[in-house]
C-alpha cells in the first residue's frame, strides 16, 4: 500500500499498516512524538489502520488540531475522576471546545464548586501520575449497550448513532471506558496542565423538557506556563468581558424568555446605528445596491439552494397554509431571487447586491456566549454576481475594503483559504477546482500571505476567512469571502453576454463585520467600553463644578445646546452631588470627553476637558473645543489626543 505526504512524496507500507506504523516508517522521533494523524483531512487514532492511497500527516503537540485532542482527552479524565468519587454519576457528553472543554453530568446531589471541584482536580492528579494508557476499541452497538448498561444517556446515544449505520468505538483508560470516536493522547500521563474553571446547569441535548445536568468546564494545555498564562488573560478578561460592559453601559441584555436572542438597549442601539450607517456610506461609496428580503421562505427556496439538506437541523422550521416554510439561516437565496427578478446583460455586471439580513440559527445552548454566540443575528452581507473573467478584480477592490475597515478599528488580521469540504459540498469537483485556483491566483497575485484550511469551504464553493486577533490575543472570524459557482447554476441565473448569448453568472458571498452582534462584543472588548467617539453612546458629558450656581448652570446649558446643534451625543449632569463622584460616574460609563465647567469657564467662554482614560486635564476656548472634538468624530481614529 502507499500513502502520499505533506510534501507530495509518496511512500510504501506493508498492507494493513496503522497510522503508527506510518509514523516509524518516516522516522523514529516521529513516532514517539505523534498523538495522532490526519488522514485525507481527517483525524485518525494511530491504532487505526490506514486506507490505501491515502494523504497522511502525523499530528504532534505543535499541530493546530493538537490542543483540541489534549482537551478532548482531559474530559475523560474528568469524567474518570468523577467516576472514581461519584460511581453513581450518569455521564452525556464531554466535548473539547475552543477554550478548554466539558462534561454533562446527572449527580444524585448539587454540585459545590468550592468543595467538589479541587476533590476532583486532586483525583485526576492521582490519575495522571499512574499514567494509564489511553486505548482504543472498536465495538457492535450490542457490546457497547453491555458496557454501557447502567449509562441512561448513552444507551440513548448508542440508539442514535447505530440507527444512523454510524461505526462505534470506546476508548479504555484503567478502570474507566467512555463511549467516543476519539483520537485521543496516547496515555494519561501526557495531561498534566489542566484546571477545572466552574460549572453550570443545563439541559440533555439543550432540551427544557429532558433531564437537568451540571455541566463542568476546564481547560487543559500542554505546558503548565501556557497554562498560568490563559489564567492570567482570563482575569484581564473579566474587565473586558462584553457581557459585563454590556451591563453596565447599558448596550445589551439577554432575557430567559429568549436564550440567545439579544435585546439592544438604547446606548447599544445608538453604537449599532453607527456601525450600520458606516457601512451603509460604504456600500454606497462602493457601487452597491442595498436590499432588504423576507424573513421567512419556503421549504422548496431551500430545497433549491441546498440548506435544507445541509442546514436544517440549525433552521427553525414553521407552517403556512399547510406547507412547510424556514426562518432564513442565511440571505443568499433572498439576494439570488433579488437579481432573478430583472433580465440582466454584461453591461450590468459586476451587480452588488447589499443586505442587513437579520438570520436566525439554532446553536446548542452551552454554545450561546452573550453576543459572540447567538440564535439571531445581522449579517452584513452582499452578495456579487458576474462573469469569471471579473473575478480577480472584483476581489482585489474587496481585499482593500477589508483591509480599510479592519485598520479602522485597530484590528491585526490574516486570511485563510478554506477548501472543498470532504463530502458535504455540491457541484462538480472540476468546478471546485477552478474556483480555488482562481482564489489563491488572485492572493498570490496582490502578495497576500495566507493559510490552507482544508475541508472548511462552503458546501457550495471556496472561501476566503478573514481572522483577526483582538487585545487579549483571542483569534476570530468575522469577515469571509466565498466563491459559489453552485447556486447560480442551481437558480438557473443568466445574462445576455456582449455576443447575444446567455451566460451563468457567478456569485460572491461577502461580510466583512461578520455580524454586527459579534463585532460589537469584539470591538466592545477590545476598546474594553472606551469606544473611539463616533461610536460612543456618550460623546460629552458636562459638569458644573456648583450646579447650584446659575452662571455656570446657564452656560453648562448653552455648550449643551451648541453641542447638539452640532449632532454631537452630549448630556448635562447638573446632580447636587460632589464632582469627584459626578467625574467618577462619568469615566465609569466611559463618555469620551468630560467638560468640567466652572466660575473661570463660565465667565471666559472655556471649558476644561478630560480624555476617557487621561489623567490630565486641558483648558482651552469652547470653540476650539468644538473644532477638535467634531475632528474627532469626522476622522473616526481608534484613539484620541489632546
Amino acid at each position: 500500500m502507499y500513502i502520499f505526504l505533506p510534501d507530495k512524496s509518496k511512500k510504501s507500507l506493508p498492507d494493513g499498516s496503522t497510522a503508527l506504523d506510518a509514523c516509524k516508517a518516516i522516522s523514529l522521533s516521529l513516532s514517539k512524538e505523534a498523538i495522532c494523524a490526519k488522514v485525507n483531512g481527517s483525524l485518525f487514532d494511530l491504532t487505526e489502520k490506514l486506507p490505501d492511497g491515502c494523504t497522511f500527516e502525523a499530528i504532534t503537540a505543535k499541530s493546530p488540531e493538537a490542543l483540541e485532542i489534549l482537551r478532548h482527552s482531559a474530559a475523560h479524565l474528568m469524567a474518570q475522576a468523577i467516576k472514581h468519587l461519584y460511581p453513581t454519576a450518569q455521564f452525556a457528553y464531554g466535548p473539547a471546545t475552543e477554550e478548554g472543554f466539558y462534561y454533562d453530568v446527572r449527580f444524585d446531589h448539587p454540585l459545590s464548586e468550592n468543595q467538589d471541584l479541587p476533590k476532583i482536580e486532586q483525583e485526576m492528579r492521582k490519575i495522571v501520575s499512574q499514567n494509564e494508557k489511553i486505548v482504543r476499541e472498536d465495538v457492535t452497538a450490542e457490546e457497547a449497550k453491555a458496557l454501557f448498561a447502567n449509562q441512561k444517556y448513552k444507551l440513548i446515544h448508542i440508539d442514535e448513532l447505530s440507527s444512523q449505520g454510524e461505526s462505534l468505538s470506546v476508548y479504555r483508560q484503567g478502570d474507566f471506558v467512555d463511549l467516543c470516536l476519539g483520537p485521543h493522547m496516547r496515555s494519561t500521563g501526557q495531561i498534566k496542565a489542566f484546571k477545572l474553571m466552574s460549572t453550570s446547569s443545563c439541559y440533555f441535548k439543550g432540551d427544557k423538557n429532558n433531564d437537568s445536568l451540571t455541566r463542568i468546564y476546564g481547560t487543559a494545555f500542554f505546558s503548565q506556563k501556557d497554562l498560568e498564562d490563559y489564567l492570567r488573560i482570563l482575569e484581564e478578561r473579566k474587565e473586558s468581558d462584553h457581557k459585563k460592559i454590556g451591563r453596565e453601559m447599558g448596550l445589551f441584555m439577554i432575557s430567559d424568555y429568549g436564550p440567545g436572542f439579544p435585546f439592544w438597549l438604547p446606548n447599544g442601539m445608538i453604537l449599532r446605528h453607527e456601525l450600520e450607517e458606516f457601512w451603509w456610506k460604504l456600500m454606497v461609496d462602493n457601487g452597491y445596491k442595498v436590499v432588504k428580503t423576507p424573513q421567512i421562505l419556503s421549504r422548496e427556496l431551500w430545497e433549491t439552494s441546498g440548506h435544507w439538506r445541509e442546514y436544517k437541523k440549525n433552521m427553525y422550521i414553521t407552517k403556512i397554509d399547510g406547507k412547510p416554510f424556514a426562518i432564513k439561516p442565511m440571505n443568499c437565496p433572498g439576494a439570488i431571487l433579488v437579481y432573478g427578478n430583472d433580465l440582466h446583460s454584461y453591461r450590468d455586471l459586476p451587480l452588488r447586491i447589499a443586505e442587513l439580513g437579520l438570520v436566525h440559527r439554532h446553536e446548542a445552548s452551552g454554545a450561546l456566549n452573550g453576543l459572540f454566540r447567538v440564535r439571531c443575528f445581522t449579517q452584513d452581507d452582499a452578495h456579487v454576481f458576474l462573469p469569471f473573467d471579473q473575478i480577480g478584480s472584483e476581489i482585489r477592490q474587496l481585499l482593500k475594503i477589508f483591509d480599510y475597515v479592519y485598520s479602522l478599528f485597530g484590528l491585526e488580521y490574516h486570511i485563510e483559504l478554506s477548501t472543498r469540504p470532504l463530502d458535504k459540498y455540491v457541484g462538480k469537483i472540476s468546478t471546485w477546482n477552478k474556483a480555488e485556483a482562481e482564489l489563491k491566483a488572485c492572493l498570490e497575485e496582490n502578495k497576500i500571505p495566507y493559510v490552507i484550511n482544508p475541508g472548511d469551504g462552503a458546501f457550495y464553493g471556496p472561501k476566503l476567512d478573514f481572522k483577526f486577533k483582538d487585545s487579549l490575543n483571542r483569534v476570530w472570524q468575522c469577515g469571509t469571502i466565498q466563491l459559489d459557482m453552485q447556486l447560480p447554476h442551481r437558480f438557473h441565473l443568466s445574462y445576455v453576454d456582449k455576443d447575444g448569448e446567455k451566460k451563468e453568472p457567478v456569485m460572491l458571498h461577502r461580510a466583512i463585520f461578520g455580524s454586527i452582534e459579534r463585532f460589537v462584543g469584539i470591538i466592545t472588548e477590545n476598546f474594553k467600553g472606551s469606544f473611539p467617539t463616533w461610536l460612543a453612546p456618550e460623546q460629552v458629558r458636562i459638569l458644573p463644578v456648583s450646579p447650584t450656581d446659575e452662571s455656570q448652570l446657564a452656560y453648562a446649558r448653552a455648550l449643551l445646546a451648541k453641542l447638539k446643534r452640532h449632532g454631537v451625543r452630549a448630556s448635562l449632569d447638573d446632580r447636587n452631588e460632589k464632582l469627584n463622584y459626578r467625574i467618577h460616574d462619568s469615566q465609569t460609563m466611559k463618555v469620551s470627553y468630560t467638560l468640567v465647567i466652572g466660575a473661570k469657564e463660565a465667565e471666559s467662554d472655556l471649558v476644561t476637558y478630560r480624555i476617557h482614560k487621561a489623567k490630565d486635564t486641558r483648558t482651552i476656548a469652547s470653540k476650539d473645543f468644538i473644532r477638535l472634538l467634531l475632528k474627532d468624530i469626522q476622522e473616526k481614529k481608534a484613539t484620541r489626543s489632546y
